[in-house]
């Protein structure tokens, strides 16, 4: 099985700004003029353009103010100090504290269209730690 990330995003410029800022992610093709794939993580990442307001799944309306979802992406750095700073410069919020746990530090971000993004530095054995 091969897994692929579609994020649905209204500016397809600023995301590439964000998303290659903040993550160091890397354009690779253009497939039309509202889809960008990003290259640098370990599943590629399509970039879709979809307008504010226009529909989505299900007949929802899409708004790109933050919102909770029940999934979002987790980002594994080895500096997850030096890595706020970059996601942060490029435009993300933190959203509360960095924590800690035996098993790493996690803090939770939004990007500037309104999606949940984690940064995850792992620590010893990373969730070998807390696995039965």
């Amino acid at each position: 099985m091969q897994l692929l990330l579609n994020i649905d995003v209204p500016d397809l410029a600023a995301a590439q700004a964000f998303y290659t800022a903040a993550f160091g992610l890397r354009p690779a093709r253009r497939l039309g003029p509202q889809v960008l794939e990003l290259i640098g993580a370990s599943v590629p990442i399509y970039l879709l353009g979809k307008s504010a307001g226009s529909i989505g799944a299900d007949g929802s309306v899409r708004d790109y103010t933050r919102h909770w979802s029940p999934l979002h992406v987790d980002v594994v750095v080895d500096d997850l100090d030096a890595a706020l700073v970059q996601a942060l410069a490029a435009g993300a919020a933190q959203e509360g504290p960095i924590r800690e746990a035996n098993w790493g530090r996690i803090v939770q971000l939004a990007d500037p269209f309104g999606h949940g993004w984690c940064l995850l530095q792992f620590l010893g054995r990373g969730y070998d730690e807390i696995a039965d």
